[in-house]
């Protein structure tokens, strides 16, 4: 089963007051284990970036000019992610941003059908919990060190980790196993069911058999079980 895991960077909250999306990293996970294959790109957003958006990310007007406009890397984006599912933390807040960086350049938007919340995993798992992704990460266990600011790659790479662990984790083998169970099960019964009945042969020994085997005893001399 293919998934990408993505996280978006963006100029603030939402789309419809102006905020845009300066940063998208995607990661490729196949049966919940990491490709080599990404999709990372930056974006000019055609407006300043405000203090406290630049203090999160750390992306400044001045690093973002010479970035293409989405626009440019829609086709390539919708190319990679293909028609998977989409996993990212607080995903309605992602899919907001990449929806409306889709309609801005008249390209198909993608239906949220595809949408997995990680946040809402996390709290079926963990209700009452902190359920940021540094949380998380601690939770789990997962070095979150090289983390200074927040980066849409970055951070994906982190979630792919977070969503195995809240997908069963280390505990996959074990269903694994189990399903490998239930499926030679099926092929049993399955070959039993053309299996042709034959009466049971009979195992006790005959008359004269049990004579032979008398007459054998009396010719061992000091038999062991005589002693």
């Amino acid at each position: 089963m293919r998934e990408i895991i993505f996280d978006t960077e963006t100029t603030g909250f939402d789309p419809k007051n102006g905020d845009r999306m300066v940063e998208i990293g995607c990661i490729e996970m196949i049966n919940r284990v990491v490709t080599d294959k990404t999709f990372h790109a930056y974006f000019n957003p055609q407006r300043l970036m405000p203090a406290e958006a630049e203090a999160v990310h750390g992306l400044s007007d001045a690093f973002l000019a010479d970035k293409p406009l989405f626009a440019d890397s829609a086709q390539d984006f919708l190319d990679f992610i293909g028609d998977s599912p989409m996993i990212a933390h607080n995903a309605n807040f992602d899919f907001n941003f990449i929806n409306a960086e889709l309609a801005l350049c008249s390209m198909p938007i993608v239906s949220r059908d595809r949408m997995v919340d990680t946040v809402a995993l996390a709290k079926v798992r963990h209700p009452g919990a902190k359920l940021s992704l540094d949380a998380l990460c601690s939770r789990y266990g997962i070095d979150r060190s090289h983390r200074t600011k927040h980066g849409a790659l970055l951070d994906a790479e982190l979630l792919a980790q977070v969503y195995v662990e809240l997908r069963g984790g280390r505990q996959i083998g074990l269903e694994l196993v189990a399903e490998t169970t239930k499926i030679v099960t099926e092929i049993k019964v399955l070959n039993t069911k053309d299996r042709i009945f034959r009466q049971p042969r009979p195992h006790a020994a005959s008359e004269e058999e049990l004579i032979a085997h008398a007459g054998f005893l009396k010719s061992v001399d000091t038999p062991l079980w005589g002693a």
